[in-house]
């Protein structure tokens, strides 16, 4: 869909079904600097489409950004778009963008995850640059600090990229990627809650992952996670 080098980092795609035959994928990413909604995928008299919205600039002193949407009945219920700046400063825009809401402290996070999504809160998986992992629960309410916890002391700094998915109730099934290495490894991930948090290493995933942009490709209809 993009020219190569463009796309900087994204966030989640997702896939709904558009009967008959139709198919879409959408998600949000940033190409240069600027951040742009995109899909593609068929109609449903099964003709292909695809294209991107018009992009909101300012993006170049970002490394991360996460979008959660929380949906009762079927409805969504909540809709955020999260942004991790270079100098630690992390932005959520909700009420399609209208909502703006700023978090300091964040300087040390190499990159993040989006693990937990409760009519309450978003929670995060995130790893530092010194090799500590930890979880990043933002409420809803502005007005609330994040809750930081520490999952891990070390070894996590090696990796640039974690995609994280729901497994089972409330657990999360996590790729952790090295780019510089081209591995990827798979760890099953329990329910959070600070250093007592399970995680069991599955292995190395088969296969050389160097591209420059990673990403979770999901369904609609799989339910929130509640990794935490």
């Amino acid at each position: 869909m993009f020219t190569p080098g463009v796309a900087k980092f994204s966030a989640t795609w997702t896939t709904r079904l558009d009967p008959p035959s139709g198919k879409f994928t959408s998600g949000q990413l940033v190409l240069n600097s600027a951040l742009y909604s995109a899909w593609y995928g068929t109609k449903a008299d099964g003709t292909p489409e695809n294209g991107i919205s018009n992009g909101s600039k300012g993006w170049q002193g970002y490394h991360v950004v996460q979008t959660s949407v929380y949906s009762v009945a079927g409805a969504p219920y909540w809709r955020a778009t999260y942004g991790l700046r270079n100098d630690g400063v992390m932005y959520r825009w909700s009420g399609q963008y209208g909502d703006l809401a700023r978090y300091t402290g964040f300087a040390s996070v190499k990159t993040m995850t989006l693990i937990s999504q409760t009519k309450t809160y978003d929670t995060f998986l995130a790893n530092t640059r010194g090799g500590a992992l930890y979880t990043i629960r933002i409420a809803r309410d502005p007005k609330v600090l994040p809750v930081v916890k520490k999952v891990r002391t070390s070894t996590w700094q090696t990796f640039e990229s974690l995609v994280a998915q729901k497994c089972g109730t409330q657990s999360t099934l996590l790729t952790a990627i090295d780019k510089e290495t081209g591995s990827a490894y798979l760890y099953a991930v329990g329910h959070a809650n600070g250093a007592s948090t399970v995680i069991k290493g599955l292995g190395k995933v088969p296969g050389t992952f160097t591209d420059p942009v990673d990403h979770l490709r999901t369904d609609e209809t799989i339910p929130p996670l509640f990794g935490e």
